[in-house]
């Protein structure tokens, strides 16, 4: 199980897309859940239900033996927790990769230019990027990997799966010995 986080506009949901058509996984995306959820109900602001949603959808894929690819901000040290605690409970190898943009102007221009992918969907402005809740990693997480998606998106997805593929050659190994 990979899971994607990072602030809106840092490119996360191109790259985790990359990623889960690379690997063949099942791509997850909090956005769309919450979508659905907010175009046949009502807004749920700070409420949890995306991410529960998606978990319970991603442990029914990796009880199937599908990989999957989850595409959220995990902003929070409490959506972190959900998704250790998916993995412990299915047994899924879990990699966390954190999306950046250290290009203040051009994470400022994809915020800026996003639209609305579909109905319900929430299109954050750059202020509420700068305001958004976005916790410290925990020192037991510190082994995400961290990517800075400024420049050819292709090669950062080329780049998380070789790291993806090396460490799941590494467990197999450490499993047989």
């Amino acid at each position: 199980m990979v899971v994607f986080a990072g602030l809106p506009g840092s490119g996360k949901s191109a790259l985790a897309r990359g990623v889960a058509n690379a690997i063949g996984a099942t791509y997850l995306r909090i956005d769309t859940i919450e979508s659905a959820i907010v175009s046949t109900l009502m807004p749920f602001r700070d409420n949890p239900v995306g991410y529960v949603v998606a978990e319970r959808v991603a442990a029914d894929q990796l009880v199937a033996g599908r990989d999957v690819v989850a595409d959220a901000v995990n902003g929070v040290a409490a959506a972190r927790a959900g998704w250790v605690m998916l993995a412990a409970r299915t047994g899924a190898a879990l990699r966390f990769v954190e999306v950046r943009c250290s290009d203040v102007a051009e994470h400022r221009r994809r915020v800026e230019a996003r639209e609305p992918e579909m109905p319900g969907q929430g299109v954050p402005t750059w202020e509420q990027v700068l305001r958004r809740r976005y916790e410290p990693w925990l020192p037991e997480l510190s082994g995400r990997l961290v990517v800075d998606n400024v420049g050819d998106p292709a090669g950062h997805v080329a780049h998380i799966v070789r790291t993806i593929a090396a460490e799941a050659g590494q467990d197999r190994q450490q499993r047989l010995t």
